[in-house]
């Protein structure tokens, strides 16, 4: 009888928030989890995360009871990555570091390993400047929390090579995630860039007094929020021109869309601004802690996801 097989190996460098939800999707998936962080209380800040993140795995995983058999620390980076099927780096946005971090984990990883980053505005060939071979570095950046939102965008650079980004993808979706292949770099990917333009016209609408931070909140969740739960913004205009789709839409309403733009707001972020978004934001959610915070956001999208596999997401 043949035995089964072992699980891989995956090493997650760095246990910050993206670092965490990695790590407990990663278990959940059946996967041996090596944390590389040089934090002393690194494995209570890793336990913690687990059980505020485990009851929001996608359906079929692991039992959490199992994660602690398939959970390992290693403080040195070469040794955490030395014999790693698979390397997911998650440290702060600095690209030195990151040269520095790469540098160090090609020369200790094994030559076939996966080497992903979850950097949200860098290139691959720029963190891969010190490698002697970056052809296997990709970047996976995931939508916070990663455990939950199954989007990854899939980053090559121009070193990449084809199989590496065949062999993220795979890797990817064994874990329950979506990933999207960017076809050319942008600077912070696609994602990011359609939350960053939300926001900034959240931001000016609550500083011109238009509405609250907390009615902001409420106006997305209860109207675009909902809408791109389900369907993406092409589909839901191509919906709105009635049975003449897209064509119908851009031709009528969608002719005053470049008006529109022009009346976008570009809020300066001044410290009377920040201010005063910080203060709202205690005033309306500082009632409640992180976890409690955590739990009812994890609650809500799970949901969401559930309802989605139940019809069949046709955005999959």
């Amino acid at each position: 009888m043949t035995p089964p097989a072992q699980p891989r190996t995956v090493t997650v460098v760095g246990a910050g928030t993206i670092g965490l939800g990695w790590i407990a999707l990663f278990l959940g998936h059946g996967l041996r989890v090596r944390v590389n962080s040089r934090r002393p209380e690194a494995p209570r800040i890793v336990q913690d995360a687990l059980d505020l993140f485990a009851p929001f795995l996608p359906e079929g995983t692991e039992d959490p009871a199992s994660f602690a058999e398939r959970l390992e620390f290693e403080p040195d980076v070469e040794r955490a990555v030395a014999d790693a099927d698979v390397v997911v780096e998650n440290a702060p946005e600095n690209l030195e570091l990151k040269q520095e971090l790469f540098a160090r984990i090609g020369k200790a990883a094994r030559p076939d390993a996966l080497l992903l980053s979850s950097t949200s505005t860098l290139n691959p060939d720029d963190m891969g400047a010190l490698m002697a071979d970056s052809a296997r570095l990709v970047v996976g950046h995931p939508f916070n929390p990663p455990h939950v939102v199954p989007l990854v965008e899939v980053v090559a650079g121009e070193r990449t090579s084809p199989e590496a980004v065949r062999e993220a993808v795979a890797f990817f979706e064994s874990v329950s995630r979506v990933p999207v292949v960017l076809r050319k770099p942008v600077l912070a990917f696609a994602a990011n860039r359609l939350q960053s333009a939300l926001l900034r016209e959240s931001i000016h609408l609550v500083k011109e007094g238009v509405v609250s931070l907390e009615e902001l909140d409420r106006v997305v969740t209860h109207s675009i929020g909902l809408r791109w739960a389900t369907v993406g913004p092409f589909l839901a205009f191509h919906l709105g021109g009635g049975t003449g789709g897209l064509r119908k839409w851009l031709g009528t309403l969608g002719s005053g869309l470049e008006k529109g733009w022009e009346l976008l707001g570009r809020p300066t972020l001044d410290e009377a601004t920040i201010q005063s978004l910080i203060e709202q934001a205690e005033q309306v959610y500082g009632g409640s802690s992180y976890e409690e915070l955590v739990r009812e956001r994890d609650t809500r999208q799970t949901a969401v996801l559930k309802a989605l596999a139940e019809v069949g997401d046709r955005q999959s």
